[in-house]
């Protein structure tokens, strides 16, 4: 099983993030972090989110007993068992090599009603010479390559490598990257690894805590803005439906729920923790 996609659930009460009205101006959303309470009247309704097609959560279909959900609030319908690829082609002592591979995606996929398949273009963990990284990438790619119709039966998510690494020119050219492994010319959820700015946790995210005191906006790092943005041209050109995080935390999510918001593109869909 893959960490599990913590599904975003709008925000549609007075204790939300969101100060009502019809949106929020750029830089506001830093103010309204530190005060979240404070502004909304208790009958303020908190508009969808751009290109909401329905409840985030909602129950959509149900597959060979396997339910499958609306993540975030668009069209992205994803099982609620999914396959984690981490250790795919690997060079650990039982990865998985490619056959057994593809005997895991014909189980769940073909025969078991599992749609999501998560992976990264840093994966295999561990990787080698023989072994290097994309290779999990490029086994999925082979097994969908049999047949043109396996790429509509499965929701692909994949993952920047993350820290300084991510920016809006690497978040496309990396997206190319991964597109092409996985002969495909669209992915479902693309994630960041991790997050482009000072963090926390020591590696999944054990930390709620969050000092802005750390968080320096004048470093190279990119911004709330530059992330969203970038994502937002990646969905325009038809080559993304969704974005979001992966070992962040809940500041990074709202941050960048409100940066995507002013900016007029999607907010991120999913966020995986541990």
């Amino acid at each position: 099983l893959c960490p599990g996609l913590a599904w975003q659930r709008p925000p549609t009460t007075r204790r939300s993030f969101v100060a009502g009205g019809a949106g929020v101006m750029m830089g506001d959303w830093r103010d309204k972090l530190m005060n979240p309470f404070g502004a909304a009247p208790a009958e303020a309704a908190v508009p969808r989110s751009p290109g909401s097609k329905g409840p985030t959560n909602e129950v959509v279909r149900t597959v060979n007993g396997i339910r499958h959900k609306r993540l975030g609030a668009g069209d992205i319908i994803v099982s609620e068992v999914g396959l984690g690829t981490q250790r795919w082609g690997s060079s650990d002592f039982n990865g998985p090599d490619e056959e057994l591979c593809h005997k895991f995606m014909d189980r769940a996929v073909l025969d078991g009603g599992v749609n999501l398949i998560d992976t990264a273009e840093q994966y295999p963990i561990p990787s080698d010479r023989q072994r290097p990284e994309g290779d999990t990438e490029r086994i999925i790619g082979r097994w969908m390559a049999k047949d043109k119709g396996r790429r509509q039966k499965v929701v692909l998510a994949s993952k920047i490598t993350g820290g300084q690494n991510v920016n809006a020119k690497n978040i496309k050219r990396d997206l190319e990257g991964t597109l092409q492994r996985l002969g495909t010319d669209y992915l479902d959820v693309y994630l960041l690894h991790w997050p482009a700015r000072y963090s926390p946790q020591a590696n999944w995210g054990q930390s709620l805590e969050y000092k802005l005191d750390f968080d320096i906006y004048s470093s190279p790092r990119a911004s709330f803005e530059e992330i969203a943005g970038a994502m937002g041209d990646m969905i325009r050109e038809g080559k993304l439906r969704g974005w979001g995080m992966c070992n962040d935390n809940c500041y990074g999510l709202t941050a960048s729920a409100y940066s995507a918001r002013a900016l007029g593109v999607p907010p991120p869909v999913a966020m995986q923790n541990d």
